[in-house]
């Protein structure tokens, strides 16, 4: 039985945690969160069921991955312009979510090092405009309303020189320029029609970022959030 329930226009946490089978993390000792904040929400909506995306919907995963200073990965389409997003990807049928995750983080990213901290416990869906619509299901020779997409929370455990836009070769790469946002930065740099889900994410896991860095790792030592780098090398 899903702990997530919807009411009105809200998505709620189970009160009990046995109904609701998020897998959580930890971070430097502490635990990541304990109850996922009630978080309005706007165009987007999630499936009461723990178990699949809303029909009409692909399978999809997102990947939000942090840097010790709490700093949020994020790239520019290649052929979108001034657009930013976090990885994602398609899973296929059958496919563990979180493998799924890492792989589609490893064939856009290059990045294999990554801690996994926490799985958001309901999928979240957005709509296509009109145009990507008609655009991506003649690619794909499907009828998708959207994407329901199933979010996962990562550290990145390696050093920047992993991070190689071209991946790991299986894909045509997607992106141009990578940088380490705030997580704000990250919903303003965003696609208009992900917005949503994007702000959704970030209250789920927003304990995790409202928790104090790790003390080994000041943000005085991190790059500043508006270096942008290509394809891995920091320009």
């Amino acid at each position: 039985m899903a702990g997530c329930q919807l009411v009105g226009n809200s998505v709620f946490y189970g009160i009990e945690r046995r109904n609701c089978p998020c897998q959580l993390g930890k971070f430097a000792g502490v635990p990541l969160y304990q109850r996922l904040p009630i978080a309005p929400m706007t165009n987007i909506s999630a499936s009461l069921s723990m178990e699949g995306p809303p029909e009409g919907y692909r399978k999809n995963v997102g990947i939000c991955l942090v840097n010790p200073s709490k700093k949020i990965f994020t790239a520019s389409r290649i052929y979108i312009p001034n657009t930013w997003q976090m990885p994602q990807g398609g899973a296929n049928n059958g496919e563990d979510l979180r493998k799924a995750a890492m792989r589609e983080l490893r064939e856009e990213t290059g990045v294999t090092s990554a801690e996994f901290l926490a799985e958001a416990p309901y999928w979240l869906t957005y709509d296509f405009p009109i145009k990507v619509k008609h655009k991506l299901n003649r690619k794909w020779g499907t009828n998708y309303k959207g994407q329901a997409q199933k979010w996962f929370l990562f550290k990145f455990t390696g050093n920047e020189e992993e991070i190689n836009l071209l991946g790991d070769g299986s894909e045509q790469p997607e992106f141009k320029e990578w940088s380490w946002r705030l997580p704000e930065q990250v919903v303003e740099l965003a696609v208009d029609f992900k917005k949503p889900v994007y702000e959704q994410v970030l209250k789920v896991f927003s304990p995790y970022f409202s928790s104090d860095t790790d003390e080994d790792h000041s943000t005085e030592n991190e790059p500043n959030q508006r270096e942008v780098c290509k394809q891995g090398k920091r320009s």
